[in-house]
Formats: structure tokens, sequence, C-alpha cells
């Protein structure tokens, strides 16, 4: 059975990185500095982590796993972990030494900031291990530059500023990361078209079955599994490549299939709710007018 660690403050996870305590809640670790690790000889072990960790990798010394996926470890590859997630490492059950750095912080830092009110947008800490962000030299190094900064405040004593100071200077890193996630996009937009072309796919076969009487309207996250996607990495996609929600452009097929139906006069509004997956027919017919104009009926005679 795999073994679990927890680490749940941040001394805790300084002890196990071998590295001074500077500030209870939040840390800046280089990870060269730790002890080698062996995990008691596991091959595999699992991690919860009870804080906000980001880890920017610069070796392939292990393997790290979360839900089905592998982290596409490279060199400048940075991985988010937010509290409550679990993260599997795989090894080859011998010593190693880890590199790279570290930032931590507990969720108690940022309470009563601005921060804490915007920390649920950024959305990669809810990515799947698989879309890891994968930085260029120039964009490491102004990670690097955000972690400097955040170390710089805490070789300084603890005062009324120092938790403002702490929580913008994260905010400024994450406000980078979101850029360099805006870029990856980019550079992948061959996969991303991929991704799209599958989720039209799925959508056009889920719409042509019987799936929608058997199980209602299709989720996001229903799609986003499908794929092999964390259902916020796949919104953000489709966003990008789209410019419209993954929920609306579902909604937009919704509506396509229906106006199609609309036309076989044999089947009355609420038949066409049933097939389209609506539990309840006033909910299509809500939605059929907010995007059309027009009642089901309404456009059904006009054309």
């Amino acid at each position: 059975m795999e073994r679990i660690f927890r680490f749940d403050t941040v001394s805790e996870f300084n002890v196990l990185n071998n590295h001074e305590t500077l500030h209870p809640l939040v840390s800046v670790v280089d990870l060269s500095k730790a002890n080698p690790r062996s995990w008691g000889g596991e091959k595999t072990v699992r991690i919860n982590y009870g804080m906000y960790c980001i880890f920017l990798k610069d070796f392939k010394g292990c393997d790290l796993k979360y839900g089905r996926n592998y982290y596409d470890y490279q060199e400048g590859t940075l991985l988010f972990v937010a509290p409550g997630q679990m993260i599997v490492v795989e090894t080859d059950g011998q010593v190693y030494q880890p590199k790279g750095h570290a930032l931590v912080f507990h969720p108690d830092l940022i309470r009563g900031t601005s921060l804490a009110k915007s920390i649920d947008e950024y959305n990669f800490f809810s990515y799947n291990a698989n879309e890891a962000l994968h930085l260029s030299e120039r964009e490491r190094q102004i990670v690097l530059d955000c972690f400097s900064k955040i170390e710089f405040e805490l070789q300084q004593n603890i005062d009324k500023h120092s938790k403002k100071l702490f929580a913008s200077n994260i905010e400024l890193f994450l406000n980078y990361c979101e850029r360099f996630y805006d870029r990856q996009f980019i550079t992948r937009d061959n996969a991303n078209k991929g991704i799209l072309e599958k989720f039209e796919e799925l959508l056009n076969s889920y719409f042509s079955s019987d799936k929608p009487q058997r199980f209602g309207l299709p989720s996001v996250a229903y799609f986003a599994e499908e794929l092999y996607l964390s259902a916020n990495y796949f919104g953000d996609l489709i966003k990008k490549e789209t410019g419209k929600s993954a929920k609306e452009y579902i909604q937009d097929k919704i509506i396509d299939v229906a106006k199609n139906k609309t036309f076989d006069t044999d089947k009355t509004v609420n038949e066409i709710a049933f097939e389209l997956g609506f539990k309840y027919p006033q909910h299509f017919t809500r939605l059929f007018k907010n995007r059309t104009g027009f009642s089901p009926n309404e456009y059904r005679f006009q054309n």
C-alpha cells in the first residue's frame, strides 16, 4: 500500500528540505540544499500538502503524478499545488537529490488581503499534472527574480507591512504565471486545435446518441474528463481558442441541434426538450429564447 506523507505547515516542509524557518507562513526553499530523499525506500508515495506549493523543477530525478497523469517533468517546469491536493511521487526506490526551488505559503498568510479574494481565479492550481507550465530561460529568470523578492522580505524583521508585501509579491508572481500560461496556449496551438476538434466530435456524438435522454445535459467536466484534461484547463483552453467559455460552446451546440428539431412539427417543444436532455421543458424554452430572441414555437412558425 502506498504511504501517505502530510505537510500541513511551512515548518514541516522546511524540515523536510533542511531549510531554516524564517516565517511561520511562507518560505522559499532551494531544494538542492535538501537532504537526499529516499521516502523509506518506497517506489511510490502520496504527498498531501495543506498549503499552496509552487515547485520550479530543474531536473528529472523522479516522476510526479497527479490524478491519472504524469507531469511533463523537464527543466524549467512549474508545478502548482493547492491545499488538500494529493501528489504522487514515483521513483525507482533509490535515493535521489532534489533540485530546483519551491515557494510555499499557508492560506493564513493571505487572509484579509486582495490576493485572498482572487486566489481561486488562478485556475492553474487546479490543472492536471500533464498541464504543467513549461518555461523559457527568460521566463525562468523572472520566476527566480520573484522568488528573490520574497526571500528578501523574509530576511527583514516582521512588521505591519510584512503581510501586505508578501501577498503583493506572491500576487505579482502568479500574474506572471498567467501571462506565461497564455504564451503556452499559443505555442501549443496545434495541439489545442486537435483538442477543439475532438471536443466538437464528442459534442456531435453525444447529441446524435441517446445519451441526452439517459444522462441529461452534458457538463464541461464530462468533456474535460473524456479529453483527459482538468475542467479548469479545458475551460481556459476553449476560451482562448474560441473566445467563448466551454459552457457557452456547449449551449451553442444545444441551440443548433434544437433549431433543427423545431422543423419536425410532429414533435412538441416538451419532447424536443427531453430529447436534448433537459429535465424541465421551461429551462429549455428559457435558454432558447435567451439565445435566439424567440421561443421554440415562435422560431418554428417564423421559419
